[in-house]
């Protein structure tokens, strides 16, 4: 089938402002969007610049609006859009060619809620033990592959790039409530202020642009709650 494709592009070097660039390809209906840029910048334009990686939907590199919508290019159809299939980098941070943002403000806000097991006792002789139940306690925020989905769909972050964001909240809300963990406190202090967990506005845009079907706006609610009460 022939597909076309509207890219929003952007080169510093050459360019005052971003501008729409249109190509067709030809590609079978399963294809899919990731398939059809890599088509266009092998074939057509080896300018174009964009991050890709695993292909498969886990490593979250190719995260970009696609027909004005966050998602993975490496996971929709290419039968199942509307043409022209628009093409656009993720909205929030600054764009550094093409579909390629930077991405280190983000890195750095999760960075920020220290993302690891924190234990401040000994290490134990075996492995520390966790029933099924506290597993599952955090069980769908463990899915984050920081694609960065969820934090540009945010009107929130839109307004106020200071906020932590919800990729960040996702990834402190699967060590809060690890029953391993020591670090809570720490992590909650990180989180309990404007640009915290305070600033989400329960949108949730963040849940229907996660490629991973993590309900972010949930998780965000269960850590101000534990702020509210005191307690996890």
């Amino acid at each position: 089938m022939e597909v076309s494709f509207k890219i929003l592009r952007f080169d510093p070097q050459r360019d005052a402002r971003a501008h729409w660039e249109e190509y067709e390809v030809e590609l079978e209906p399963t294809d899919r969007v990731l398939d059809g840029l890599e088509e266009i910048k092998g074939r057509l334009d080896g300018t174009l610049a964009l991050r890709r990686s695993c292909a498969h939907g886990i490593c979250g590199s190719d995260a970009m609006l696609i027909n004005g919508r966050n998602r993975l290019a490496c996971k929709v159809l290419v039968k199942n859009l509307k043409q022209p299939i628009t093409i656009e980098p993720m909205r929030g941070f600054n764009v550094l060619k093409d579909l390629i943002v930077d991405m280190e403000p983000f890195f750095a806000k999760y960075r920020s809620v220290q993302p690891y097991l924190i234990e401040k006792d000994a290490p134990p002789e075996k492995e520390r033990l966790q029933s099924q139940a506290q597993r599952e306690r955090f069980d769908d925020t463990t899915k984050c592959i920081l694609c960065g989905a969820c934090t540009t769909s945010c009107p929130s972050f839109w307004s106020n790039p200071d906020y932590v964001g919800p990729a960040a909240i996702v990834q402190a809300h699967r060590f809060i409530f690890d029953s391993r963990d020591q670090g809570k406190e720490e992590r909650l202090k990180v989180l309990n202020h404007g640009d915290g967990v305070w600033r989400c506005r329960t949108v949730f845009n963040c849940v229907e642009a996660c490629p991973r079907g993590i309900n972010v706006t949930r998780a965000i609610g269960e850590i101000k709650q534990a702020l509210a009460r005191g307690k996890v």
